[in-house]
């Protein structure tokens, strides 16, 4: 009988444990990553041609070139000076400038307000797979 006590509170503190680490689990987020970079946009010279993927650059479409990620990377970039955010899809190399570090379509640049004057400081973020 003085036992009891004892191994009721090491049920306990072993329930609390199994729930906390459950717990633990579920709140663990992928890992995101967020830059500060400049960025640019395809020239109009680039229409209709191939990109490292093999699809063809689209002006109206809201894609994006850079040198590392894996085609298929969605990332959301965000114009620091006016806060407008648009989300582009990886599906070509470049810029191979060491200046700019992504190159976006005509259609994400007019979204972010950069198209007339040509390049912007950004804040990118994606999620590492």
């Amino acid at each position: 009988m003085k036992y009891v006590k004892p191994i009721r509170l090491l049920l306990l503190l072993c329930l609390f444990a199994v729930v906390a680490k459950s717990q633990e689990i579920v709140e663990k987020a992928p890992d995101t990553v967020r830059k500060i970079i400049l960025t640019t946009y395809y020239a109009k010279k680039f229409e209709g041609r191939r990109t490292t993927s093999g699809e063809r650059y689209r002006s109206s479409k809201f894609t994006a070139a850079h040198r590392t990620l894996p085609f298929g990377t969605i990332i959301k970039v965000k114009n620091l000076r006016t806060g407008k955010t648009v989300e582009v899809k990886v599906n070509d190399r470049g810029p191979f400038s060491k200046k700019f570090s992504l190159d976006i379509s005509r259609a994400a640049a007019q979204a972010l307000g950069i198209y007339k004057l040509g390049y912007a400081r950004v804040e990118i973020e994606y999620v590492l797979r």
